[in-house]
């Protein structure tokens, strides 16, 4: 999946850059949504932007670590 999908879908959520929302709010399959974030976190150029979180909620592990939400800072469309 690529970063602007990604992105777009979750601006859709959370309205806005910044704001923390459930990752199964994202409309993706929990495999899906696992590969995608893997992949995205393992690039520093990307990561830096993403803020995971463990909360209440379905867990997905994010490259071996449980995380039930994320934000994205704004600055991502620097690269996008």
């Amino acid at each position: 999946m690529e970063l602007s999908e990604v992105v777009k879908k979750y601006l859709a959520v959370a309205g806005g850059y910044g704001k923390l929302v459930p990752i199964s709010s994202l409309g993706l399959s929990h495999a899906e949504a696992e590969r995608a974030f893997d992949v995205l976190d393992e690039d520093y150029h990307i990561s830096r932007y993403f803020h995971f979180h463990q909360g209440v909620g379905e867990k997905f592990k994010i490259n071996g670590f449980p995380h039930t939400d994320i934000s994205i800072d704004e600055e991502i469309r620097t690269i996008l």
